[in-house]
């Protein structure tokens, strides 16, 4: 009698792949383990605590009243709040106007034909750098507050806010009501 002959061979067992596959999971987990001690420090957008942005004249854009577009970064103007396009505000004679593009208007004849350097400081919740700028040796974030334009958020900006209001300037002009929402304000 002949032996007999197997066609077909058996599955191999779960077990036999069991090592490599234990060995190749180590291997993996050690090659992450190292590439992540050797790797940077700044990832997942952290940034230095302070950075210097600037930009040419032809670089700027003013995104909103209190918002700067650099060449590719934005930069949101720190220590201040200025009314977003669409708010409404009512001149002296009691027509509504939008205040947040007076505001914008404002800032855009500040930067006008001018660089702008920035100094930056942390991030606001949408990821824009916060910072204080200027424009051929006018300092933007007071002279916004200072035009009447923008609230003071943090104490330094406070007095030129309240010379705004006593002089009537911006949104505090003679008979004209700012947004609803800073009315409550100070």
């Amino acid at each position: 009698m002949l032996p007999r002959r197997r066609i077909f061979r058996p599955a191999s067992s779960p077990r036999a792949w069991r090592g490599p596959l234990l060995l190749l999971g180590l291997a993996a987990g050690a090659a992450v383990l190292i590439g992540g001690l050797g790797g940077p420090t700044q990832l997942f957008g952290n940034s230095p605590l302070e950075q210097d942005w600037s930009a040419t004249p032809a670089e700027v854009r003013v995104v909103d009243g209190d918002t700067l577009r650099l060449s590719d970064r934005v930069v949101r103007l720190r220590g201040l709040e200025a009314p977003p396009r669409g708010e409404a505000c009512r001149d002296a004679a009691g027509r509504e106007f939008d205040c947040g593009a007076g505001s914008a208007e404002t800032l855009s004849r500040l930067v006008a034909g001018r660089g702008v350097a920035c100094r930056v400081r942390g991030r606001d919740r949408f990821g824009r750098g916060l910072g204080e700028c200027e424009a051929a040796g006018v300092e933007l974030n007071g002279a916004l507050v200072s035009a009447g334009w923008a609230l003071a958020g943090e104490g330094a900006l406070h007095p030129l806010e309240d010379a705004a209001r006593a002089a009537g300037r911006g949104l505090w002009a003679s008979g004209a009501r700012p947004p609803q929402a800073w009315q409550a304000r100070r």
